[in-house]
This record gives C-alpha cells, structure tokens and sequence, in this order.
C-alpha cells in the first residue's frame, strides 16, 4: 500500500511536466530550454530526465499526450451528450487540437523523423474517434444511414493543410457545420406516403 503513493506523485510530476513542456515548446520551439521547464514545473533536474532521458523524448510525450487526451474527449462526449452534439463538439475540439498543434511544430521538427512521423504515429487514434463518433450519429439516426464516416475524416484532417493560410480556424468551424447539415436525416412528413416526394 505505501508504495501507491510514489506511483501518484510520479504521474502527477509526468502530468505537471508535459503541461508546462507544451507552453514552454509553443512560446519558444526548438530553443525551449529543459531547465527551464523543470523549474517551471517545479521539480528538479533529475526528475526530469528520469522521466524523459532526452529532448526528443518529452517533445513526442506532449504530442502523444495530446492526441490521448482528444480521443479521450471523444469517448467522455459519448457518454454525456446526444450523439450528434457530441460529434460536433469533438470535431469542434479536434480543429482546437489542429491549432494548436501548429503551435508546436517547430518544436516537434526537431526530432528524428520530424513532424511527420508523430502525426503519422496517431493516426489511428484520431481515425478511429472519428469513425466511432460519425457511426453513433448514425445509429441514432441523427444522420443519414448512407453517411461515410470517412468523408467527415477526409475533409476535416484536410483543414490541416489549409492550417497556415489566413482566417482557416473559422473556416473550419463553418466546415463542421456543413458537413453536419449536410449528413442530416430528412425526416419524411407524415402526410407523404412511402416512395412518393410532396410536391
């Protein structure tokens, strides 16, 4: 039992160390200074590196650690509003995490494999909160059956590329909404028999 208490301030330290790393990387790129972000976090030296021995280690630990909290996000939306707010809300949230992930770039071109390679590495995290967002939209029939999760996927990871061109987050915002609008089931009027359109 007294060793539990070690686990959790060891976690808290890993936590503390990654939120303070992310401000620290965002303001300051490849040139943010390691001692400075244990100062700021208010642990030692040693401590962090015992929980990342290099750079590049805590550099892909903020962007990993990022990409877990989204999906997370994902899965607590589920569980607390309709299916289709929460699927507008995390694709709302996903456009936050695109911002600020060009934020720390710099930073993260700086490792082995660059940018690329830490985007490419979460992926799947992202596809798959996607998907099981749009497929329980779905389900409820909020939106269409024939609805294909994977244009919701293709047109809003495609806002990253428009990522450094002026006004893109509002843009991006309106594309939510579209996409929404335009995946919408139409409920037949009740009046309208099967198989025929009102005129």
């Amino acid at each position: 039992m007294p060793a539990r208490k070690p686990r959790a301030d060891a976690e808290r330290n890993r936590e503390r160390i990654l939120e303070v790393a992310k401000d620290v990387f965002t303001r300051d790129g490849a040139a943010a200074s390691l001692d400075d972000i244990a100062r700021r976090s208010g642990i030692g030296n040693a401590t962090l590196y015992r929980h990342f021995a290099t750079r590049d280690d805590l550099i892909e630990a903020v962007y990993r650690s990022e990409v877990e909290k989204l999906a997370a996000a994902e899965q607590r939306f589920a569980a607390t509003m309709p299916p289709l707010e929460a699927l507008r809300a995390w694709m709302l949230l996903f456009i936050d995490h695109v911002a600020g992930k060009m934020l720390i770039i710099p930073a993260m071109n700086t490792i082995a494999g660059g940018s690329v390679r830490l985007m490419e590495g979460s992926r799947s995290l992202i596809h798959t909160a996607f998907v099981a967002s749009v497929n329980r939209a779905v389900a409820s029939g909020d939106l269409r059956s024939d609805t294909d999760a994977n244009d919701f996927v293709r047109a809003l990871v495609g806002v990253f590329h428009t990522a450094a061109q002026p006004g893109w987050e509002p843009s991006a915002r309106r594309l939510v909404d579209i996409l929404i609008a335009g995946s919408r089931s139409t409920p037949r009027h009740p009046s309208t028999p099967p198989g025929r359109r009102r005129k």
